[in-house]
């Protein structure tokens, strides 16, 4: 496959994502080929269909179900018991974070450089930064998304994500689970012949009493296809859930 080292941008909507991925470009951040030439590196660049194809509804690929749902804490519970599909930020233009995000069935962009990991998601225009460099998260760093660092071992890029901020539908919005500033979030990519594939491990003590994990896959984009951009209306996005009959009065 071969290495995506330039990401072009369709974000609407999305100023400070576009703004960070300028920035990106601009660094004059050397070429990964010179890292690649160690096979502990392995190459996940490229653009990854997470579409229906790649993970049928109801198929192996569905993250969670029987065997690894999370064990809900009481707090967890009650959160459960007052939510309505109506509440989730989505219809809010909100976008989803880990460990959704990852499933959502939307394409993604990885691009790899010595000091980074990049990965752009088209569901929500969301622009995440791997860290390689050993850096550490400040006060400042608390965001939907996180901050992420990692490296790669085996073969896998190892990603730990932390400093998410408090979501209401944070953990899966289908089921009303929420997440707190205590979410850690590790991610094991690697290549699974010509599938990408990630392990997604989620703790929350405040909500979960013990770690989960799911495993899934993309398949390579059609060649030639871009991002598309994700433009999304509150006022639109609040329309589907306009006559949605309330349990509340």
């Amino acid at each position: 496959m071969q290495t995506i080292i330039k990401a072009t941008v369709f974000i609407k909507g999305n100023a400070v994502a576009a703004v960070m991925l300028t920035l990106l470009m601009a660094t004059g951040i050397p070429q990964l080929s010179a890292q690649l030439a160690d096979n502990e590196v392995p190459d996940l660049a490229g653009i990854w269909d997470g579409g229906f194809g790649a993970r049928p509804v109801n198929g192996e690929h569905v993250p969670w179900g029987e065997e690894n749902f999370p064990v809900l804490n009481e707090r967890a519970l009650a959160y459960q018991q007052v939510w309505e599909e109506i509440m989730a930020p989505k219809y809010d233009c909100q976008p989803a974070s880990s460990p959704a995000i990852q499933y959502d069935p939307y394409h993604m962009e990885l691009v790899q450089w010595p000091d980074r990991v990049m990965l752009r998601y088209e569901k929500d225009d969301q622009l995440r930064i791997v860290w390689l460099d050993g850096r550490e998260p400040s006060s400042v760093d608390f965001s939907i998304q996180g901050f992420s660092v990692g490296h790669y071992e085996d073969g896998a890029l190892l990603v730990e994500t932390t400093h998410f901020v408090f979501d209401i539908a944070g953990f899966d919005d289908y089921n009303g689970i929420p997440s707190s500033s205590q979410k850690v979030v590790s991610e094991r990519y690697w290549m699974d012949g010509e599938d990408l594939r990630v392990t997604v491990t989620v703790a929350d003590p405040v909500f979960l009493r013990e770690p989960t994990s799911y495993t899934t896959r993309w398949t390579p984009a059609r060649e030639g296809y871009k991002l598309a951009a994700y433009d999304c209306d509150p006022e639109a996005a609040r329309a589907s859930v306009r006559f949605y009959v309330s349990k509340y009065k």
